[in-house]
């Protein structure tokens, strides 16, 4: 979203995880998505593209946040709640490795660590750093679409308007479906 954002052109390259084609390897031997490769930079963390798209092009300064804030979401998301979220979309891999596993202890922490702090920062803005669109938005929207995917009858019913209404102005966003389209897996030729 921030490359299509900053206007950036590029070869989009679907990668089939099972069976991760050379030419990905060789550019990014740890063999994660995504990989951004820019004469001969290359990027293979979400964040970290994103900042150079922003350098980029940032027409509408979503890269003008406080710094604090934007780190405090920013942690919490890709740790403890990735975390989480894992736990939540997959429960049987965890609960065959530890039987005291439960699946409502995740939902509670999940809901507590993110989805209350969000609610509440929501009461003061239409996003989580105010009334301004930012890359702190579009680094954690996927996550929070993600975790109302799992269960989505359940999501529903959690007593947390704002953070839905943020969510599906995400979701239907002009952005969102400009970039969610089916590609095609690469394959080394």
């Amino acid at each position: 979203m921030a490359l299509k954002y900053a206007g950036i052109e590029l070869e989009h390259r679907e990668i089939e995880l099972r069976n991760k084609p050379q030419s990905m390897l060789l550019v990014s031997p740890k063999g994660t998505v995504p990989v951004l490769c820019v004469d001969g930079l290359i990027l293979d963390q979400s964040l970290d593209i994103m900042r150079w798209a922003l350098q980029q092009s940032d027409p509408d300064h979503w890269g003008k946040v406080d710094e604090l804030i934007a780190q405090a979401w920013i942690e919490k998301n890709d740790g403890p709640f990735k975390v989480l979220l894992d736990q939540y979309k997959y429960p049987n891999r965890y609960s065959e490795q530890s039987p005291e596993f439960n699946p409502e202890l995740v939902l509670h922490a999940a809901i507590e660590l993110m989805l209350q702090p969000m609610e509440s920062a929501l009461q003061t803005g239409q996003y989580l750093m105010g009334n301004k669109l930012t890359w702190i938005d579009i680094a954690i929207f996927p996550f929070i679409r993600q975790f109302s995917m799992v269960n989505p009858q359940q999501f529903e019913g959690l007593p947390f308007s704002l953070v839905k209404q943020w969510l599906n102005h995400h979701i239907e966003s002009e952005l969102f479906h400009s970039v969610m389209h089916k590609h095609p897996s690469w394959i080394d030729e």
